[in-house]
Parts: structure tokens; C-alpha cells; sequence
């Protein structure tokens, strides 16, 4: 009996194998790299060979993987299984890809992380989870055996739970992207066992959380990135049970928002994190008007942090907010600050005056006027000031904003690019220590001595400069593009310049004197006036680019004239020509099928098929003729048709007309018979002529056609209907000749 059961399930496991339809990737044969993405798979694809290093998956309908799915890709580097419907594994599915770097199963169906999935991929670097369904990562750690894992990105909308042992094994992350929007339990210590991250982000709407995970990461990771977190009140400790010494270099809120009292608080907190140096908020709502506990603030030390940047904050009751009074102890040893996009319209001089270490400013895409700045700039302001951008403000004043930058005496970068000046005046007054300026998209109209002769990198790109010609010894790099320049600048003036940029201007001359070749190598050092170079070596790409135009213009005129002097189809019809003459002269008598091949015009089809083939095919005993639009093999070549027909009748007759000698095909079939009608055997032709034509109206290429039409006798259709008759009788005695 026993026997019988096993043959019973030899023969289902064979039926069962035999009935999954066999799905193919066209592009994974003989190659190193399969690319089977968006194919509507809905399973892995069989016979995958070992050779193949990269295999992309994704973008398809596969559920499961099977235990032999992969097992001859022993070779394989990278598996993209993103974007299935993947709900499971078999335990040994991955197994044989010891040599597997990259993995991702984001975006399936997975309710569970198994351990054993990952426990051979020894040399896997780069993990990626994120967007399926499972809540948790397990009881253990699912990562324990990826001691090479380098970027690890997990989480989804129903991950809700971490514990302590989920990251065990994982020591070194060079990123970590966990996806807790709706986390809501985390046990402390968690991600402590993990001792070194480079980035890590965590999207985080629990504020309740925020405390225990940062306390566990301020020893390991450098760079932290916190989103979608909505706080109003912070824990009341940080690194309270945080490992020493603190890693931790730089915190990011992105997609956040806060409260007055949650800024409060985060300013004491993040002092005693004596690493921090840089806080970062991107894209964030402050909800509030700056009504910060100042005491509390002032009364918690100094601040370490030497960089701030805001990029896009909103602050809903901006028009209510506070001068910041007492915020001097937070910001005494700032040296960075970037305050962007966020529709600033000034700083309060007295508070501008607490940046007294402040060396980078960056107020760039605000709403700042020159009467704003000349507060926000005010004298005492900024002393420390090196670099200032004020790009894509509303500056109208050229003038009145030089003059608000000479209060910052340390001033070296200035970007003012893409304000509206319009205009520039004759003389500006500028700190003597600037030496780099951009007015780049400013729509100035000239340069004039207001530009400053300490410059060494001047940047007037994008105006409407139509020319150059200010003295600036000092100057090193100037650029120039996207102007109205039609001379390249005297180097005179610029003796120290090192390089230039002029693309986009109408240049059209520039001194040879002044300037020095670069390239080829062979003239590089000489003067431009010296050298004298072929066409060919200065515009090498272009003379190819020219030459290639010409040839394809060359074909296509060709190609052109071989349209409409029908080349082509006069290169088959000498061919056709070459074996007719091969032929005999004559066909045999019993080859012989019609009694005339009748050649005329479209236009005198009328004359042909009603009166002339009436009259000849019922005269008895009736003339068998061959019309080309009745008799001609349909499907057949032309040439063919007009040259056989001519072979299978006795005679030829062309029915002569100003219609006929204008008509391309009928000239092609006198092209046709001249060989073999007028060669010797000229009596096999008959002409008809229609109307009075002259011999000078047939082409001059048919000269024995000519010649006979000057020394033989041909049938002119008479228009008297007495002289008719005697007409058919000459025609019938021709034919039968």
C-alpha cells in the first residue's frame, strides 16, 4: 500500500511541476545583468544561470519564493525584489547567495521577518525592508549573522514595536532608515548595541519616544535626522542614561512641528550634548510667536552649537512674533547661520549685534528690502561677518546696499545674485577686505567703477553686459556667461586672471595679442597672434561634424535625384534589358500568345478599348491583343509584364499621340521593345498615330524609332469616317503581315 502512496505522490509533485506555466526574461540570457522588471510576473522565472551577478525583480505580481527559485545563482551581487506581493519565503530561499551584496524586499507583503532568511548572506551590505506589513521585527534580532550590513532601511505604517535584542550583531551602519511613523513601543537600549552609525533617520510622530531612542543613539550616531515629529512638550532629559563619550554631530527635524514651549526646552536639553555642533530644520511649523523662556535658557549656559540652518519654516503667526530678546547666550559662539526660504524681511539690529561670532550668513529666497537691510545691518552687527548671501531677495538699490555691507568690516564673500537692480551708479562704497562679489541675474545693464578693484572672483553672468573693460589687477576668475559680450575683455586689464567664462555671449573678435594659446599641446604658451592653425586643427569635431552633414547631404541629393529620374528603377530595367538579350530574337511560334502588345496612353484608353479593340477582336477572324490594364499577371513586376507580353506577341503596336510621348510608362515601354523591335526586325513594330505628331517630339534616345518614323510608312487614324474604313483594312493587313 505504502508503495502506491509513493508512486501517487511522485506522480502529483511531477503534475504539479509540469503545470506552473513556464515564465521566461527575455533579457537574462548569456548576461551578467537580467533585468526582468514590470514583466507581470508572477513567480520567479526557472532556469536562471550562475553567471548572472544582477537580477532585478521588481515591479511584478510574484507572492512567494521558493526554496529553488535561486539556487544555481551562486554568483548573484544584487536581487531587487522591491514592489512584488511577496507574503513568503521559504527559510532556505537564500541560502546559496553567499556572495549577495545588495537585497531588497521593500514594498511586499511580508508579516514576519525571518532570521534564517538572512543567516548566509555573509557579505551582504545593503538591506532594504521598508513598506511591507510586518509590526515588529521578531522576538531576536533578525540582522545577527550581516556582520558586513552597511545601509539597513526598515519600517512601514504598522510597525510598531522595537525591542531590546532587534539589532544584535549589527556593530558598524553606514545608514539607518526606520520608517515609525505609528511607533508606539520601544524598549530602552534597544539601539544601543549598535556602535557606530554614520546617518540615521527615523520618521517619528510619537514625541513620547523621541527622548528613550535619542538617549540610546548619542554614542553611536553621528548625524540624526528625526521627521514627521509633532511635539508640544519635551521629556525632561536626554543624556541621562546615554553611553559617554557622545558621538553625536548633527540633528536634523524635517517634516516636523513644534511649539514655543517644545523649543524651550530642546535648546536646555541639547546642551548637555557637548558633541552637538549643527541642528538642521527643514520644511518645518514653528507654532508659536518666539515666546521662548528666555530665563530658563540663559540660565542653562551657553550653547556648543557653531551651525544652525532653517530652510522653509513657517511660522503661522509670523506677524506676532518676538524680537528674540535674551536668546544673546544661545548664539554668542554660532559661526554658521542659514535662515532660508522663510520669508524673513529683517533682524532687529540689537539682536544682530549678539553674532558676534558669526562667520557665514545666509539669508537667501527671503524678503528682504535695502531699508530692512540697513537695519538688519546695522553698525556693530555681525563683526565677524566673511560670507553673506542675499541672493533671490528684493534689493533695488545697488547702492544703498554696498553701503549697508560696509558696516560688516570683515565682509570677503558677497552674493547678491538675483536681486532686481536694473541700474548701477558710476561709484559704490564696498568693505576693503571683499574680495569675491556676485551680481550675477541682477539685469545691470553696464559695469561701471562701482565694482570694487579688491575683487579676485567677479561673477556678472546672466545680465545684459555688452562689454568689458574695467581695470581689476587683483581679479582671478571672472565669469561672463549668458551676456550680450561681442569681444572677449583686454588681458591688460585683468593681468592675474586665471580663468573665464564666456559661453552663451555674440563673441566675435578678441585681442590676439594679449592672449596666450592653451591647447593644442604643440602651440600651448604661444601667443594667439602667432599661431596660425588649418580650419581642421581648431575646429577639429566641428570640420567632422561638417563633413558628415555634407556626405548625408551628398546621399539625400542623391537619393533625391534618383527619385525623380526613377534611377533606381532604370538600373532594374537595364538589368531586365541585359537578360532580355540574352534572349533569342524571336520567341518560338508556340510561345506566341498574342497577335499585337498594344502601347498607349492613359489619355487615349478611350480611343484604345472602344474603337480599336472592338474593331479588331470581333473582326473575324477576330485579332487577339494584349492590353497591359486586362492581360498583365497582377502581383508580377512591371518591367517583367511589359517584357513578356512584348515576347508572346507577333507584332507591336504603338498608338502614337502628344499624350503618348509625355507619358513616363509609355516611354518605358519603347525602352523596353527598341532592343528587340528595332535592332534588325524593325517590320515588327506598327505605329498608329492618333494626331498629326512630329518626329521631334519622340525622345532623341530612341533614334531608330526617329529613323523609321522618317523613312517608313505608318497608319494615321484618319477624323473623315469614310476614309475609316479604309484605315482598319491597312491596320488588319499590318497585323497579319
Amino acid at each position: 500500500m505504502w508503495r502506491v502512496w509513493a508512486i501517487y505522490l511522485v506522480l502529483a509533485a511531477n503534475l504539479s511541476e509540469e503545470q506552473v506555466p513556464k515564465q521566461a526574461c527575455p533579457s537574462c540570457d548569456a548576461t551578467q545583468l537580467c533585468n526582468c522588471s514590470s514583466m507581470g510576473l508572477d513567480f520567479i522565472p526557472q532556469g536562471l544561470m550562475g553567471k548572472i551577478t544582477v537580477l532585478n525583480l521588481s515591479h511584478n505580481r510574484i507572492e512567494h519564493i521558493r526554496s529553488q527559485d535561486l539556487q544555481q545563482t551562486v554568483n548573484l551581487r544584487a536581487l531587487l525584489l522591491q514592489s512584488n506581493k511577496i507574503s513568503s519565503i521559504d527559510e532556505d530561499s537564500f541560502h546559496s547567495l553567499g556572495k549577495l551584496e545588495l537585497l531588497d524586499l521593500s514594498n511586499n507583503s511580508l508579516a514576519r521577518l525571518s532570521p534564517v532568511w538572512f543567516e548566509q548572506l555573509f557579505s551582504l551590505q545593503h538591506l532594504h525592508l521598508q513598506g511591507n506589513s510586518y509590526r515588529d521585527l521578531g522576538e531576536s534580532s533578525p540582522f545577527s549573522s550581516l556582520r558586513n550590513l552597511s545601509s539597513l532601511h526598515l519600517g512601514n505604517p504598522w510597525f510598531s514595536t522595537i525591542r531590546r535584542g532587534n539589532f544584535e550583531g549589527i556593530e558598524l551602519l553606514d545608514k539607518l532608515w526606520i520608517d515609525g511613523g505609528n511607533l508606539s513601543q520601544y524598549e530602552p537600549g534597544s539601539l544601543k548595541s549598535v556602535k557606530k552609525i554614520n546617518y540615521m533617520i527615523i520618521n517619528l510622530r510619537n514625541t513620547n519616544l523621541f527622548s528613550a531612542i535619542v538617549s540610546d543613539l548619542l554614542h553611536s550616531v553621528e548625524w540624526l535626522e528625526v521627521r514627521e515629529m509633532k511635539s508640544e512638550k519635551a521629556k525632561p532629559r536626554l543624556a541621562q542614561n546615554s553611553t559617554r563619550p557622545f558621538r553625536i554631530r548633527k540633528l536634523t527635524f524635517k517634516d516636523s512641528s513644534v511649539t514655543d514651549q517644545y523649543v524651550s526646552q530642546i535648546l536646555v536639553l541639547l546642551k548637555e550634548i557637548k558633541s552637538l555642533q549643527e541642528i538642521e530644520a527643514i520644511d518645518c511649523v514653528l507654532q508659536g510667536t518666539g515666546s521662548w523662556n528666555m530665563k530658563e535658557i540663559t540660565r542653562s549656559g551657553k550653547s556648543s552649537i557653531q551651525t544652525i540652518s532653517l530652510v522653509n519654516i513657517i511660522i503661522p503667526s509670523f506677524h506676532l512674533f518676538t524680537d528674540l530678546d535674551g536668546i544673546q547666550s544661545q548664539v554668542t559662539n554660532l559661526k554658521s547661520l542659514t535662515i532660508a526660504s522663510s520669508r524673513v524681511f529683517m533682524v532687529p539690529c540689537r539682536l544682530a549685534r549678539y553674532f558676534s561670532s558669526l562667520l557665514y550668513l545666509d539669508f537667501h529666497d527671503n524678503l528682504l528690502v535695502n531699508n530692512r537691510l540697513d537695519e538688519t545691518v546695522c553698525k556693530d552687527a555681525w563683526p565677524s561677518l566673511q560670507t553673506l548671501n542675499l541672493s533671490q531677495n528684493s534689493l533695488k538699490s545697488l547702492k544703498q546696499t554696498a553701503i549697508s555691507v560696509t558696516r560688516l568690516p570683515k565682509l570677503i564673500n558677497l552674493d547678491i545674485s538675483q536681486n532686481n537692480f536694473g541700474d548701477i551708479p558710476d561709484v559704490c562704497e564696498w568693505p576693503q577686505t571683499l574680495k569675491f562679489l556676485n551680481l550675477s541675474s541682477t539685469q545691470i545693464p553696464k559695469l561701471t567703477t562701482c565694482i570694487p578693484p579688491t575683487l579676485e572672483i567677479l561673477d556678472v553672468s546672466a545680465n545684459s553686459l555688452r562689454e568689458f573693460g574695467l581695470q581689476l589687477p587683483l581679479l582671478k576668475e571672472l565669469y561672463l556667461a549668458k551676456n550680450q559680450l561681442k569681444t572677449l575683455p583686454g588681458a591688460v586689464s585683468i593681468p592675474n586672471l586665471v580663468a573665464m567664462s564666456v559661453r552663451r555671449n555674440k563673441l566675435n573678435s578678441f585681442s590676439r595679442e594679449e592672449y596666450i594659446c592653451d591647447s593644442p599641446q604643440t602651440v600651448r604658451g604661444a601667443q594667439v597672434g602667432a599661431v596660425h592653425l588649418s580650419l581642421m586643427e581648431c575646429h577639429r569635431s566641428l570640420m567632422v561634424l561638417l563633413i558628415c552633414v555634407l556626405v548625408f547631404l551628398v546621399i539625400l541629393v542623391l537619393v533625391g535625384l534618383s527619385h525623380k529620374y526613377h534611377a533606381v528603377w532604370y538600373l532594374r530595367m537595364t538589368w531586365a534589358w541585359l537578360q532580355a538579350k540574352r534572349k533569342p530574337k524571336r520567341a518560338p511560334a508556340k510561345d506566341i500568345c498574342y497577335d499585337a502588345f498594344v502601347s498607349y496612353s492613359e489619355n487615349d484608353s478611350d480611343w484604345v478599348e472602344n474603337i480599336m479593340v472592338r474593331e479588331l477582336e470581333q473582326a473575324c477572324p477576330p485579332f487577339r491583343l494584349c492590353l497591359h490594364k486586362r492581360d498583365f499577371v497582377p502581383g508580377k513586376w512591371i518591367v517583367d509584364n511589359i517584357i513578356d507580353s512584348i515576347e508572346k506577341s507577333h507584332k507591336t503596336l504603338f498608338v502614337l499621340s502628344e499624350h503618348f510621348v509625355q507619358s513616363e510608362w509609355c516611354k518605358y515601354e519603347l525602352d523596353f521593345s527598341h532592343f528587340r523591335l528595332f535592332d534588325e526586325n524593325n517590320d515588327a513594330a506598327i505605329l498608329v498615330l492618333l494626331e498629326p505628331i512630329q518626329s521631334k517630339a519622340i525622345p532623341k534616345r530612341f533614334c531608330k524609332l526617329r529613323k523609321i518614323m522618317n523613312t517608313k510608312t505608318y497608319l494615321e487614324w484618319p477624323l473623315e469616317e469614310e476614309k475609316q474604313e479604309m484605315f482598319w483594312e491597312n491596320l488588319k493587313g499590318a497585323l497579319k503581315s
